[in-house]
Order: structure tokens, then sequence, then C-alpha cells
């Protein structure tokens, strides 16, 4: 394995995990960096870097972005977009992972990239949930803001260094392991 398929693949990751906090803003950006040549996509995957996609995708990006600044309709796109960043988190993987066979390819979109994707998306959308609950939905806006910022800075590393998107999501990853582990103790102390 060289190391252009490693970046790739590290590449594909940040932006799944990105996709776990907005759908659409990954694939957004991975649009635009096709677009404008700074990272090439596989063959099948070359219509994300088309006019129509980067117009498709940007005004996906705001409207999604966009709503959920609004209480309760946050809620309902949440269930919605469980599913869905699984979707996205795949398809960033399966775009950018460069020499790989494809059975190894989807093997990894499907486990590393809609796996972290859809596991981001199911915490902030059980925090939002919680939030919901116990505000009222009227701190739900804070963590909108929160979760788009975190998906532009997720973005934008994993597009200028992705390799260090990676640690960054291994780091969250263990973290929100640990935090699970010591509520599930807490319950079970209780």
């Amino acid at each position: 394995m060289n190391f252009e398929t490693l970046i790739s693949i590290a590449l594909g990751i940040g932006l799944a995990a990105s996709s776990g906090f907005r759908v659409f803003l990954p694939l957004f950006a991975l649009s635009v960096s096709a677009y404008f040549g700074m990272w090439p996509l596989n063959e099948s995957w070359q219509w994300l870097g088309s006019t129509n996609a980067l117009i498709i995708l940007g005004i996906a990006t705001i409207t999604e972005s966009l709503a959920y600044l609004v209480p309760f309709i946050d809620n309902l796109l949440d269930t919605l977009a469980v599913p869905l960043a699984g979707l996205a988190g795949t398809a960033v993987v399966a775009s950018t992972a460069a020499d790989l066979s494809p059975a190894v390819t989807w093997a990894l979109a499907i486990i590393a990239g809609g796996g972290a994707a859809a596991a981001i998306k199911g915490v902030n959308a059980t925090t939002r949930a919680a939030s919901t609950a116990a505000t009222g939905g009227t701190a739900n806006p804070v963590f909108s803001v929160l979760e788009t910022g975190t998906a532009v800075v997720m973005t934008l590393l994993s597009l200028f260094l992705p390799v260090l998107a990676v640690f960054v999501v291994v780091f969250v990853a263990v973290w929100l392991y640990r935090k699970y582990a010591a509520y599930q103790r807490g319950r079970a102390q209780a």
C-alpha cells in the first residue's frame, strides 16, 4: 500500500466523520475540491466534481445547516439524517479510496466510512433529543451551530491535513467510548 493510498483513505475517513455532523457539507467540499482538481476521485465518482453536483450539494448544504437552527425540525432531520450520514460516509470513502480492489474499497467504505458517520450522527441525535427534553428546544440552535462548526473544521482538516483528521477521529471515538462506558457503569450502580 503506497502513501497516496493511505492519504486517500485518511481523507475519506475524515470526511466520513464530518458527515456525522452535517450530511451534505463534506460532500459539497469534496465536490468543490474535485471541481478545482485538488483531490482526484475514483473513475465512477467523477460526476461529483461536475458543475451540477456542485450546485445541488451547495444548496443542500445551506438548506441543511439553516434547517438545523429550527427547534423540533432539527429532531425530525436527525431521524432522517442518521441513515443518510451512513450513506454519505460510505460514499466519501468509496469516492476517494485510491488503488484498492473494489472489495477492499467497499468494505472500508461501509465499515470505516459509514460506521464513523452513523455513530457520530447517532450521538448527535441523542444529544439533541436530550437538549430538546431539558430545554424545550431552546438550546438546540446552539448545538446546531457547534455541530456545523465542527463539520467545517473536520472537513477542512480532512482536505488539507487528512492524516491529522484521522487522529482526531480516533481520539474522539476513544473519548466517546470512555464517556459511554462511564455512563453505563453509573447506570449499573444506580
